[in-house]
């Protein structure tokens, strides 16, 4: 598989780099690129290292890890808070129980901690370890600051408050990034994200209602009906809990613009997808995005950047863990 190296030019990293003062939390120009330049020159290598091996046993890694990225940072900041266990935590909240990929930042942490002891926060490591992903599942390669901190507290109760729900209508989407520092464009773009990763049957049951018998019949107009024959067998009346479905049916475990093709076909998987081409406020962007990967490619390394500096902790504000899972005593 190619890797896609986004070259940058200075113009384009000026407007990068203004963008994480214009948009996310104020505690954002802790940040830095190469931040681990002279305390762990390894750092970033360990973690790509350590997802890259991740993948290649497990392909459903990558999706995994950037769905892990996103409940965090929607939620208190990027933080690395969604990585905190114990009674009442965001991991607990039922919204994120199916999340995966903790091992991976947990490996990554215990190899980090052997060779840089205390440096390296769980929260660069979630963020590193997500666009490493992308880049191993056949997205761009780009750069993003590191020098997060970890947050000390992580609460069940402000979970739903911040996180998509996939019935959303587009105005509650666009409200709740636009309480992040996020654009509409950030909206479709980082929607993209679905171009890989997989969901349970109940993230979409509400688009299909059952008979008398049982069967399944989609209630949403919008939804293309073979594609919606194809879920009802993968997902039939009274289906085990644990099954999932590929977000992108056709490149499943490869990150590309697929998605958007699939939007115009009418293969959204969840309303909140569906919506993006339906609506004319994003339609054309899903058009354009649809017909020019290099241009998705592009907007991902903007997108994303803003969302990794959601929120992030300053010293004060954080910590560095030891480990990922529980907060420094």
């Amino acid at each position: 598989m190619e890797t896609k190296l986004l070259v940058f030019s200075p113009k384009l990293l000026i407007l990068l780099l203004f963008s994480l003062s214009a948009f996310p939390s104020p505690s954002s120009s802790s940040l830095a690129f190469n931040f681990y330049g002279a305390s762990c020159p390894s750092a970033e290598f360990i973690v790509k290292n350590t997802v890259r091996s991740a993948s290649s046993f497990d392909p459903t890694i990558p999706g995994k890890l950037l769905r892990l990225l996103f409940h965090d940072c929607m939620v208190e900041g990027c933080d690395a808070s969604v990585l905190l266990q114990g009674n009442d935590t965001e991991r607990s909240d039922p919204a994120n129980t199916s999340l995966g990929g903790f091992s991976v930042i947990n490996s990554a942490k215990r190899v980090l901690e052997i060779f840089c002891p205390e440096t390296v926060s769980c929260a660069d490591v979630l963020a590193l370890a997500a666009r490493d992903a992308v880049e191993i599942a056949g997205g761009p390669a780009i750069q993003i600051p590191t020098g997060r901190r970890d947050g000390r507290a992580s609460m069940a109760s402000v979970v739903r408050f911040n996180i998509i729900d996939t019935s959303f209508t587009m105005d509650e989407m666009m409200k709740l990034f636009s309480s992040k520092g996020l654009s509409l464009d950030d909206l479709v773009i980082l929607s993209g994200a679905h171009t890989i990763g997989a969901s349970h049957c109940s993230a979409f049951s509400d688009r299909f209602e059952a008979d008398s018998k049982g069967k399944l019949t989609p209630i949403d107009s919008s939804i293309d009906k073979a594609y919606a024959n194809e879920l009802t067998k993968k997902c039939p009346s009274g289906v085990s809990s644990s099954v999932t479905v590929n977000n992108d049916p056709e490149t499943s475990f490869l990150f590309d613009n697929q998605y958007y093709r699939n939007l115009m076909a009418h293969k959204g998987l969840f309303q909140s997808d569906s919506v993006l081409f339906t609506d004319k406020r994003t339609k054309k962007m899903v058009e354009d995005l649809a017909n020019n990967q290099n241009l998705f490619f592009e907007r991902w390394a903007q997108s994303f950047l803003k969302l990794t500096t959601i929120g992030v902790k300053s010293d004060g504000e954080g910590e560095i863990r030891r480990s990922c899972e529980v907060a420094n005593g």
